[in-house]
């Protein structure tokens, strides 16, 4: 006598989750093509400029910067939440690292670890901040956040009255500045990367990761399966503000400058990156990778319009409509994954189904 075991069927819930990442992934393929596409229209354009080791350089070092505090907004809105204190965190770790520095004395490889102390100290604290008031005192990221934004800049204010620090090391500027690993491969590009590289070890092979994912998916599942969900909340806002305190301290190299008056965009550029990359705003679904490449497209399209004499201006108009553009796509894919069906734009779908009408009459 034989007996047959038929496979236990798919997770209903299971299902909906899985094409989601599917979907998260074939659009981060596609923002990549939209890149190679823009970076290929530019080098048909300006042959002689656009694809050239120095242009390059200056992308690349332009979009470090944002790669850093790409990887914590990552996972903060992959959570379902959003952090618009990234640019002021930024700067009053600049500002407070500078002081310390000062304070230290030195030229040195000394004097700069003890400011990148400093600086990841300033930007853990406000990421439990924000953690702390999202996660227990259950108020909104958005509102949260914002207060966070304008408090951390009115403090770094506050302590350089409001004039900008220019007192970062040597070692600082000219080997993490504008120094080069090897050939012109700049080291704040190298250091960037392997940011980046940790966050997608972390993200997609670890708990942490898993637990970021679960919280974005279904909160209150997460937690009836033994996910801590206030404390893993406060975890991915620290770890975003601990990166973005990272950043200060590079962003401070870059420009040997606190950039007290030049981050006030930087929140919505990281945010507009990590969306156009392929993160849900709805939270669940994202790639680290996916972020990197929102990111380069603003600024290759600055570069190149500046190029082909194009006012740059227009790349904020470009980027918006992108954004939009992909937000509204997310979310018919979104809703269709759930259904099971495949996503139809509204008026493709109206025209569809008057054609189908108009082929049955006529049977």
């Amino acid at each position: 006598m034989t007996t047959t075991r038929t496979a236990p069927p798919a997770s209903t819930e299971d299902a909906p989750t899985s094409r989601l990442s599917r979907i998260s992934r074939l659009q981060a393929l596609q923002i990549l093509i939209l890149l190679v596409v823009t970076v290929a229209v530019f080098t048909a354009l300006r042959p002689e400029t656009f694809l050239t080791g120095f242009n390059i350089r200056g992308i690349v070092q332009n979009t470090a910067i944002y790669a850093v505090l790409g990887v914590g907004m990552t996972f903060v809105i992959i959570t379902g939440g959003i952090d618009l204190s990234v640019g002021s965190v930024l700067v009053f770790s600049g500002v407070v690292a500078d002081k310390i520095m000062v304070w230290y004395g030195g030229q040195g490889w000394g004097t700069v670890l003890v400011g990148l102390v400093a600086a990841l100290a300033s930007g853990l604290a406000w990421g439990l901040v924000n953690g702390f008031l999202v996660a227990k005192a259950k108020v909104p990221p958005l509102v949260v956040t914002l207060g966070s934004l304008s408090a951390a800049l009115g403090f770094a204010q506050i302590i350089t009255k409001g004039l900008d620090l220019r007192d970062a090391p040597q070692a600082l500027v000219n080997d993490i500045g504008f120094g080069n690993i090897v050939g012109q491969v700049p080291t704040i590009a190298v250091v960037s990367a392997v940011v980046v590289i940790f966050g997608i070890v972390l993200l997609h092979r670890t708990r942490f990761g898993l637990y970021t994912y679960a919280i974005g998916s279904n909160a209150e599942a997460g937690r009836r399966a033994g996910v801590k969900v206030e404390r893993h909340l406060i975890k991915v806002y620290a770890f975003a503000g601990l990166l973005a305190g990272f950043a200060g301290l590079l962003n401070l190299g870059f420009f040997q400058s606190t950039t007290i008056g030049g981050q006030s965009n930087t929140p919505l550029n990281v945010i507009a990156g990590v969306a156009i990359g392929g993160t849900s705003l709805f939270g669940g679904i994202g790639s680290v990778f996916g972020t990197v490449i929102g990111l380069f497209i603003p600024i290759v399209l600055q570069n190149g319009f500046i190029q082909v004499g194009v006012q740059p201006f227009w790349q904020q108009v470009v980027v918006g409509a992108v954004l939009v553009a992909v937000v509204y796509i997310d979310q018919l894919r979104r809703a269709s994954a759930l259904r099971g069906t495949s996503p139809r734009l509204p008026f493709l779908s109206r025209a569809g189904g008057a054609g189908s009408a108009s082929r049955k009459g006529s049977a």
